[in-house]
């Protein structure tokens, strides 16, 4: 039940946030925006690093002065998949005008949408997987360490679901739509996680990859997307406290839930 509940946190903070579209009428101004985008940068690289390389350093440390090999290769195998993902699925970024991946026939809300959810992916992964390591006995995470990572990503999906929805609502479409839209983004995140915790039986052998995994494809997310959008234009320095800020909850979360 614990188990349930934890997979699920992280999609109530996209409902809660897309549900803004009820109460705002306008879109969040661009200063917010940056403030949320840094913010949420810093809740995933405080996450990458306390709640997934830390444990999977601590479960390697039997390989000697070889513990940092699953870290570093789970993190570039995490790149290279949502490498492969942003140029194999067709995905437009909320503010540009030009699509990535494949030419496609898609309408521009599918493909916004589209780029929201390629991008929870690895957040779910990394529920999931830090979930399938409390409940092997193997390992150092507890209930409260898993429970920590749910919460902080539930924080920053929060913002994230409130970023699509209202541009959304702003272009015309009904506030129902809207925050359709933004819960279905969402979704995918549940479903990445329980898809890993039912293959916790298999996969207890290459677990420290798997959060090292998790981690480099968060890290690829905010490197790639949410920092440079964060600090684009005037005002940059509002994404940079916002990361600050996201980044001090997150690792107290951790360090005091963990």
């Amino acid at each position: 039940m614990n188990t349930l509940i934890g997979v699920m946190i992280p999609l109530l903070g996209t409902t809660l946030g897309a549900a803004c579209v009820f109460f705002l009428r306008k879109e969040l101004s661009s200063l917010v925006q940056k403030a949320l985008l840094g913010f949420a940068s810093g809740v995933m690289v405080a996450a990458s690093v306390w709640s997934l390389l830390i444990p999977c350093m601590d479960m390697s440390e039997h390989m000697g002065k070889f513990a940092f090999v699953p870290a570093a290769v789970g993190l570039l195998l995490g790149i290279a998949f949502l490498l492969a993902m942003d140029r194999a699925v067709p995905h437009l970024h909320m503010g540009a005008d030009k699509s990535e991946g494949p030419k496609t026939s898609l309408k521009k809300t599918t493909m916004l949408v589209l780029a929201v959810t390629l991008h929870n992916i690895p957040e779910g992964m990394a529920v999931g997987v830090v979930f399938a390591g409390m409940l092997a006995s193997s390992t150092q995470i507890t209930l409260m360490g898993a429970m920590a990572l749910s919460i902080g990503i539930a924080i920053q999906n929060f913002p994230e679901g409130a970023i699509i929805s209202l541009p959304l609502r702003n272009e015309g479409m009904s506030r129902r739509r809207a925050f359709s839209n933004g819960f279905v983004s969402g979704v995918v995140e549940p479903v990445a996680a329980v898809i890993t915790i039912a293959l916790a039986g298999w996969i207890e052998p290459v677990l420290p990859y798997l959060l090292s995994f998790a981690a480099g494809a968060m890290l690829y997310v905010v490197v790639e997307e949410l920092i440079p959008e964060a600090s684009e234009g005037e005002h940059s320095n509002i994404g940079t406290i916002g990361f600050a800020v996201g980044f001090v909850i997150m690792m107290a979360l951790d360090v005091a839930l963990g």
